[in-house]
Parts: structure tokens; sequence; C-alpha cells
């Protein structure tokens, strides 16, 4: 179940939904836009509206801000003196500037960019037929098994080779010395209860010694890796199977719509006449 589910996350980690983005609140306070909606305060007769006091409280409580009656005043009066400084900087024609104009002109595009692909995931959701088609594609790609096991793990070999005797005779005491013995801190609470493992993302020498195990058997010898000596008992195994379409489809909703948008733009960009006249040089320090 985890190879599905964890293919599925590590293509969709790239997300392209933030392409252009820039930091929100930093956008909405350079962007030039006329206000829309009532204002909440004027300055020099221009309106400050309600729509961008709410994009930025937006953006703070994404950040873990709160959303109350006094923060949105602080946003206010925020707002209000940024207002009054470009204002004055637009008198002293600071924005003619080369380097202001290219700062108001990249941020245009990043909020016309970032616009654009959410109006274009909007407008094009992914289909349930593709859903199943994707779902059927990567299952027919599960192959292997998973194992059930338990260890014990500890530092010297002597005393691995010591507990295997112990379990020679009596190996229903696995689980007790797991508590008392093992240095794994994750499955000593457990009688050394690893649960279902995936055998491909265990440190080789583990996983060929489980591999190697009956149902029900302990390995005869210490297997040893980075982390010290392990005493293993398998416990079952069974067929890799993939999760329920249901349990993944938001994951492979997230995968296809970033495919698709990826596709478009890509598309977009070819269609373009794009010339590259010369890669900028770094900027000396």
């Amino acid at each position: 179940m985890r190879s599905i589910r964890n293919g599925i996350l590590a293509a969709g980690a790239a997300s392209l939904l933030a392409l252009g983005a820039c930091n929100a609140d930093k956008a909405a306070d350079s962007a030039a836009a006329a206000p829309k909606g009532p204002a909440v305060a004027t300055v020099n007769g221009k309106a400050i509206s309600k729509s961008r006091v709410d994009l930025v409280a937006e953006q703070a409580a994404r950040s873990g801000r709160p959303d109350t009656p006094e923060s949105r005043k602080a946003i206010i009066d925020q707002l209000a003196l940024q207002a009054v400084v470009a204002d004055e900087a637009a008198k002293k024609g600071l924005d003619k500037a080369p380097a202001v104009a290219e700062q108001i002109d990249a941020t245009r595009q990043s909020i016309l960019a970032n616009a654009y692909v959410q109006d274009f995931v909007k407008n094009n959701p992914v289909s349930d037929d593709g859903l199943k088609a994707e779902y059927e594609r990567i299952k027919a790609t599960i192959t292997g098994k998973e194992y059930k096991a338990r260890h014990i793990l500890v530092e010297k070999e002597a005393e691995a080779r010591d507990i295997i005797a112990r379990l020679r005779k009596d190996p229903g005491a696995f689980a007790k010395l797991a508590m008392e013995k093992s240095k794994d801190a994750g499955s000593k609470a457990k009688g050394g209860d690893l649960g279902w493992l995936d055998l491909r993302r265990m440190v080789p020498e583990f996983g060929a010694a489980v591999a190697k195990l009956e149902k029900g058997k302990i390995t005869e010898d210490p297997v040893k890796t980075q982390f010290g000596y392990h005493v293993i008992q398998l416990e079952d195994s069974r067929p890799i199977e993939a999760p329920p379409f249901d349990a993944v489809k938001p994951e492979l909703a997230q995968r296809l719509a970033q495919q698709n948008l990826m596709k478009h733009l890509d598309d977009l960009k070819a269609k373009a006449k794009v010339e590259i006249v010369e890669a900028p040089a770094a900027a000396s320090k």
C-alpha cells in the first residue's frame, strides 16, 4: 500500500501551482489595480478597498496570524502608511526609476501568471475516467511482497547470539526480550513489532535476511547493519496491494492536474517567440 501512495506523492512533490507566485501580501501591496468593493479608508482621496484588506488578512492567516478586528485595524494602518509613502515616491518620480519600474513590471507579471495558472486549473478539472485510468496504470506496476516482522536490536554480537539461544528454547519470548533488551526505541515498546515492511526501503542486510526467513522463523545468526546487531522474526508475508482508489484519489488528482498544467505551459512556451540573447553574468560582490 505504501508503494503506490509514495509513488504518487513523490511525483506531486514539485508543485507547479505556485508558478510565478511571489509573497502574496507583497504582491497585493505592490499591485496598482483599481480597488474593488467598499472602501475601508481613503488616503489623499484614494480608496483602500475592503477586498485588499481581505487579501492581506487571508495571507496573514495562512502564516498563523489570527484574523481579528485588531489585526485588521493594523493592516489598514499599514496600507494607509504605505499609500502615503507611495504617493511621496511618485511625486519624486521614483516610479519612473529603471530599478523601481522593473520591480513593478515583475510584480505585475507574477500576479498575472499566477492568476492564469489558477484559472487554468479551475477550468480544466481532471475527469474521473482520467483518474481511474492513471490508478490502473500505477496499480499494474506494483509487484513484490511486503513482510511483517519483529526485531531485537543490540550493540554486541555476543548479546545477539545469547538472545537467539534463548529464543531457540522459548520462541514465544520474543516480544518480552525485545521490550527488555532492544535499543530500537521505535519498536521496543511494541515487542519489536515493525509492522508491514517493503524490504526495498530497508537497509540491504536487514532486507536480505527477512527475505530468506520462513514464516514464524527467527534468524539463526545475528544480522549486522550500520545500527548494530539484529535478531529478526518473520511473522507473515503477502503480495503488495494497491490501496483503494478513493484513498489515493486526491493525490492522483493533484498529480494529473500538475501534469496537465505542465503540458499546457510547455505548449504555450513552444508557441511563443522566446529568444535568449545572452545569459546575464552573476552580480559582482
